[in-house]
């Protein structure tokens, strides 16, 4: 007993250390959270999306969620779908996105949001029109661009601000909106997965759309996966109130520990672009993706 209750203070203060590192290095709100195991990870996550979502809705009459796509939130989706979290969750109130998405037809396995609907949307009661996918039936460029449309008639505020700054006569170089455009938010909450190259969103490593500045969404063919898609941007991820990414397994351990621990060097590791301007950002392990950053 004495042995394990030491061993849980000295992961704590490994734990805490890292953290303080990379608040330094991100210069943003941080929370890293390691769990033993993907089905603890999505049990902690599950719970904690439950309360986020209640505490806001006491505060605002909606909450928009962007979704990922990938094997991890897989397990979260289907628990949220099950009782007793879908009977803890006011579904009429959730307006759903996307992070980015194939460009494949939507009855393809390969479609983020055939995905998100097959583990979790048929089974819960979001009403249709508050479900945002990105058309994968139209050209990409004018499914982008009727995505961005639809961001910014949502996120006004931030939208205005946003082209504020983009016709401004001394652009900043940083992809995120400078201290005085600290207040405007996007979306309540963007779950974001973690490929093993280090990617997130449709952000690969070696593209230019990693630095993308003018556009909320893009259409993007990716080289590295001989594959066009559909993709959120920086400017539009990093101005949300809360940014979670969701990772697990052994293969993912080294893009983790590059992402978080090595120097900013986007090209090679995208999923450091990520660094919310006022809002929160968290990282969800389990022990296996963790392994790298816990030495």
């Amino acid at each position: 007993m004495t042995r394990i209750f030491t061993e849980r203070i000295q992961k704590v203060r490994k734990i805490c250390a890292h953290l303080c590192n990379l608040w330094h290095k991100n210069n943003s709100l941080m929370q890293l959270n390691i769990y033993n195991n993907i089905e603890e990870l999505s049990q902690h996550v599950a719970e904690w999306m439950v309360d986020y979502i209640h505490k806001t809705l006491q505060l605002q009459d909606r909450f928009t969620i962007a979704l990922s796509g990938g094997s991890t939130p897989k397990k979260l989706h289907l628990l949220l779908a099950s009782d007793p979290f879908k009977n803890k969750i006011d579904w009429q109130k959730l307006h759903v996105f996307w992070g980015d998405e194939r460009y494949v037809p939507l009855t393809d396995e390969r479609n983020n949001a055939k995905m998100a609907f097959d583990t979790l949307l048929d089974y819960v009661p979001v009403p249709k029109s508050q479900i945002h996918i990105m058309r994968t039936d139209i050209d990409p460029e004018e499914s982008a661009n009727e995505y961005e449309g639809i961001l910014k008639d949502y996120f006004p505020g931030a939208a205005a601000s946003f082209e504020l700054r983009a016709t401004s006569d001394h652009p900043t170089h940083d992809s995120r909106p400078t201290t005085h455009d600290l207040k405007p938010t996007t979306f309540d909450l963007v779950f974001l997965g973690l490929g093993d190259n280090a990617h997130t969103l449709s952000l690969f490593p070696g593209e230019e759309v990693i630095h993308e500045k003018n556009h909320w969404v893009r259409s993007v063919f990716v080289k590295e996966i001989n594959m066009q898609r559909i993709t959120l941007t920086t400017p539009v991820v990093n101005l949300s109130k809360h940014i979670a990414f969701l990772v697990s397994g052994q293969d993912k351990a080294d893009a983790v520990s590059h992402v978080l621990l090595n120097d900013y060097t986007p090209d090679l590791y995208p999923a450091q672009v990520i660094k919310p301007v006022n809002g929160e950002l968290y990282w969800f392990l389990d022990e296996a993706a963790a392994m790298r950053v816990k030495k």
